[in-house]
């Protein structure tokens, strides 16, 4: 939505982002055929004690070097290149106008698959190189979801699979080899860090991993970049700066399941731990998960019930449209659920049932896919039959608008609650702690 308000803002917004992404691609393409070279190599000089580069052979063809063989690919010997991407960057990437993509109902300007010399694209290929842009679904459901269905395949299988592409939006897809539908839930920028008090993106310092004693409610943390968890280091080792996505997820499935918070995601006024305080500047209740001794920015590294709330809206969108599909197909469970994206391959699976980020469902049946939209990707480049099969799953996918059901709203509010305000988790049973998880 920042994009196309910067679009309809700026005369020369849409141009100007378009060649921003161009030349970002061709980035890209330079970096993969650097790839396929021989690396580079530093040797010291023995004067002034500074590395010099030597660069790699300059060879044209496939050669072998020190052993291994390199193909020592140039961007003219690219003929091919495929992409993925969300309804929104489609447009800009195309220059086609995307406003009304961000206004009801929605409708991209184009829905099939377009295949554009990449030439004309400017992109810097082989001259004679054509770019295949898979077809999108709907409005906020582009040819990223696509990706993820052709490399999942669930319209081949009798099971009920419900695939979550976790991001900024969260792209959700239900159903089998007898009918799929699909929907789009703003799960907002919190989930990935934005928003937040100490958040932040998913770099060195960053906590990644955070458990909460449920009896001290002591905590112990890991951060990007070091091995060892904060109880096996020293406190100035961490270095800790924020918070990123996957300790997000950890940090509300732990501060339930340790009494820290109810399951309304307000704190437990009755906790004596010394972690728990309302700030005197902000007047917020907050929980400290680093102090200032173990962080590089000086200063302790708090959730606020702020932040609480704001992680509250994410999973509650994600939860209420895996529960409006469920219904819309008249189901009340499913049998694999596949949590696909970056965000998905860090998931801790245990923590996201917990918080009630999807139903409840046999964890041995929850799967991170990793990057399927890439890997869809990629499946299309190597297999045109693939490119067939994206335009027929496209059109055969139902998309359904969850802000027009009757009831969104109530079962928005109900979702928000942790795990739910209502609906059952047995599958949590021994996981958490009966008065915890049957808490009215």
């Amino acid at each position: 939505m920042a994009r196309i308000t910067y679009h309809m803002m700026n005369p020369k917004g849409l141009e100007t982002m378009s060649n921003d992404l161009i030349e970002g691609l061709n980035k890209l393409v330079v970096e993969a055929c650097e790839s396929t070279h021989p690396p580079k190599k530093r040797k010291k000089k023995k004067a002034e004690g500074e590395d010099e580069i030597i660069e790699a052979p300059d060879v044209t063809k496939a050669a072998e070097h020190e052993g291994k063989k390199y193909l020592n690919l140039k961007s003219n010997d690219i003929v091919d290149m495929t992409i993925v991407c969300n309804t929104a960057m489609h447009h800009i990437l195309l220059k086609l106008d995307p406003e009304f993509v961000g206004l009801a109902p929605f409708p991209p300007v184009i829905h099939r698959s377009l295949d554009i010399h990449a030439r004309d694209l400017g992109i810097k290929l082989n001259d004679s190189a054509y770019v295949h842009i898979l077809p999108n679904e709907a409005g906020f459901v582009g040819a990223d979801n696509v990706g993820v269905l052709i490399a999942e395949e669930p319209y081949k299988h009798d099971q009920i699979q419900l695939l979550i592409d976790i991001g900024t939006n969260g792209e959700l897809v239900l159903g089998n080899n007898k009918k799929l539908i699909s929907c789009s839930c703003a799960t907002g920028p919190a989930l990935e860090g934005a928003q937040l008090s100490y958040g932040m993106r998913a770099a060195p310092g960053a906590i990644e991993r955070i458990t909460i004693d449920p009896q001290t409610h002591e905590v112990d943390y890991k951060v990007i970049g070091r091995d060892a968890w904060r109880n096996y280091s020293k406190p100035e080792e961490m270095k800790t700066k924020g918070i990123c996505g996957s300790g997000i997820l950890d940090v509300l499935a732990e501060l339930y399941s340790s009494g820290v918070i109810v399951k309304s995601g307000r704190f437990n006024k009755n906790q004596k731990s010394n972690r728990y305080r309302v700030n005197p500047d902000t007047k917020q209740p907050e929980f400290v998960i680093a102090w200032a001794n173990e962080t590089s920015i000086g200063k302790d590294v708090v959730i606020s019930q702020k932040d609480i709330r704001q992680i509250q809206l994410g999973k509650g969108a994600l939860y209420t449209g895996c529960k409006l599909m469920l219904r819309r197909m008249g189901l009340t469970k499913v049998d694999t659920i596949k949590i696909a994206g970056a965000f998905g391959t860090h998931v801790d699976k245990t923590k996201a049932l917990i918080m009630g980020l999807f139903p409840d469902c046999d964890l041995e049946n929850v799967l991170s896919v990793g990057n399927a939209a890439g890997d869809g990707a990629r499946a299309a480049l190597l297999n045109r039959q693939k490119r067939t099969e994206a335009n027929w799953v496209s059109r055969n996918v139902e998309y359904i608008e969850l802000t027009v059901e009757e009831d969104f709203q109530q079962q928005f509010m109900e979702s928000m609650q942790i795990p739910h305000m209502k609906d059952e988790f047995p599958h949590l049973e021994g996981i958490v702690a009966p008065e915890i998880l049957h808490q009215k």
